[in-house]
């Protein structure tokens, strides 16, 4: 193995110039990301650990420039952990600013500027190229970012209307000292009505983990319903944003918590 990669490494380069075959490498990973960064902003998400692929494409092309080998495998690290990284993408509350990539992108014409005048420095090429490519992801998710429509007020009248229940669960519950957490897995934000336990004649509402009360879920967003130890389950009343007009009806049973221990498995 490590044979073939001396083999191969005077392909990628030589010591202070970068070979055409790896630039072209370079440009299809960076292409490749920003259409991931672009396709997230129309489901209103914004990059995450997805950060890392600027520096990491970064690493790639100035290996080879400075002979060492290793920032080869620590870029290829870096562009591994933004394409399988846990939370490479999360969703994003509203459009994001359009401020700092246009400043990133005044740094990085100078410090093109300053190449062009005085040749190649591996160290400003380095913090060029991610400057310039971080604030391109940013202009892109700002550009393509989809705006949602106001929240949709459902109110107490969702519950005297005919829901639906999907095939498909949109909402999933778990349980913890603090009460029932809704969690919204439908990839799509959803419009909340209201709630009620199950079993039992209420109408609340759908609460943040901070008491505020929340009109709409974003998706991966979470709510903390307060159930009691002797509530055996919730029902809660939303709309998905794909068909806003019709009531959905999301339904999760337990065996509450105080009766756990006589609980009877057949």
């Amino acid at each position: 193995m490590t044979s073939d990669l001396n083999a191969a490494w005077p392909l990628l380069g030589t010591p202070g110039e970068l070979s055409p075959a790896l630039a072209v490498v370079g440009t299809l990973i960076a292409a490749y990301w920003l259409g991931r960064v672009g396709v997230a902003a129309r489901r209103q998400w914004r990059p995450a650990t997805a950060w890392w692929a600027p520096p990491g494409v970064g690493l790639l092309l100035l290996a080879p420039v400075l002979d060492v080998p290793a920032l080869f495998g620590l870029g290829a690290a870096l562009l591994l952990l933004a394409e399988y990284g846990p939370g490479a993408f999360r969703p994003a509350p509203d459009r994001p600013q359009v401020a700092w990539p246009l400043v990133g992108l005044v740094v990085g014409g100078a410090l093109t500027a300053s190449l062009q005048r005085s040749g190649l420095s591996s160290f400003t090429f380095f913090v060029t190229l991610v400057v310039l490519l971080s604030s391109a992801a940013g202009l892109l998710s700002a550009a393509l970012f989809r705006r949602q429509p106001a929240p949709l007020a459902l109110g107490f009248a969702a519950r005297w209307k005919a829901p639906v229940t999907p095939p498909w669960p949109e909402l999933s519950v778990t349980l913890s000292a603090r009460g029932a957490h809704l969690r919204n897995i439908s990839g799509a934000r959803l419009h909340l009505a209201g709630w009620s336990p199950a079993g039992v004649n209420a109408w609340y509402r759908v609460r943040s983990e901070q008491g505020q009360p929340l009109a709409e879920l974003a998706a991966g967003q979470e709510a903390v319903l307060p159930v009691s130890a002797y509530d055996s389950g919730v029902r809660v009343w939303y709309a998905a944003a794909r068909t806003p007009g019709t009531p959905h009806l999301f339904r999760a049973d337990w065996t509450p918590t105080a009766y756990a221990e006589t609980r009877v498995l057949n």
